[in-house]
């Protein structure tokens, strides 16, 4: 069995944002380390547009529940591998992802873009019924009075049960709790899948995912030899 480490992590900057190393989010009393962070932005007329920063903070277990099946493995490997991101988003234990502004953007155009994606989804692999259709109601619904002016953030808490905090930030810093929490296990899951899943929207955070994972899965197969 391996220890649990709780990761040395450094901070990240992304664009004008600086993430840092830890994080007590809304919706949970533990403190989670900063697994990765990038820019989401898209080519338009030969110019890569940059629209928010994205950091995605892991508890601290994520690191021993991931060294069972992918330590030893490459970086490239990590990184070429659906199921290594699917295991990120699906694992027992907490995440946060926190989405930082860099142009402007209401809470209408965000949820209404992820909802979209969300429900393709889920009729895709045919998963989507009536809880999900209720739980994207409600996550719009959360929204569409919301506008965020660049700084500010969209904060997501996922639990490892399957409930979502949602909570907003105008000015980087954490509130204590959130504003909703949407109990649907496939909602919670898809807000980070869609950022680091296969077609995510985030190649930047993936990129930076497995730099800092796959150190950690290193740091935590050196350990374990140490301590057998």
């Amino acid at each position: 069995m391996y220890p649990s480490p709780s990761p040395s992590v450094t901070e990240l900057q992304v664009d004008s944002y600086v993430f840092p190393p830890t994080v007590k989010p809304p919706g949970t009393t533990k403190t989670l380390f900063l697994g990765g962070a990038g820019v989401r932005g898209l080519e338009i007329e030969g110019k890569f547009i940059k629209f928010t920063a994205i950091a995605v903070y892991l508890e601290d277990n994520a690191i021993p529940s991931l060294a069972v099946k992918w330590k030893g493995k490459s970086k490239e490997e990590l990184m070429d591998s659906v199921e290594f991101f699917r295991d990120i988003v699906s694992g027992p234990y907490e995440k946060f992802t926190k989405v930082t502004m860099i142009l402007p953007l209401t809470g209408k155009q965000y949820s209404e873009k992820v909802a979209e994606n969300c429900v393709a989804y889920w009729k895709a692999v045919g998963i989507y019924t009536d809880a999900e259709g209720k739980a994207i109601e409600k996550f719009i619904e959360v929204f569409k009075d919301e506008t965020f002016p660049p700084g500010a953030s969209i904060l997501f808490t996922q639990s490892p049960l399957g409930s979502l905090t949602i909570g907003f930030s105008k000015d980087g810093s954490l509130p204590e709790e959130g504003t909703a929490i949407i109990e649907n296990k496939h909602l919670s899951e898809a807000v980070l899948e869609s950022i680091i899943g296969k077609h995510g929207v985030s190649p930047a955070a993936k990129q930076s995912l497995v730099a800092r994972i796959s150190e950690l899965l290193k740091e935590c197969d050196d350990k374990g030899r140490m301590e057998s």
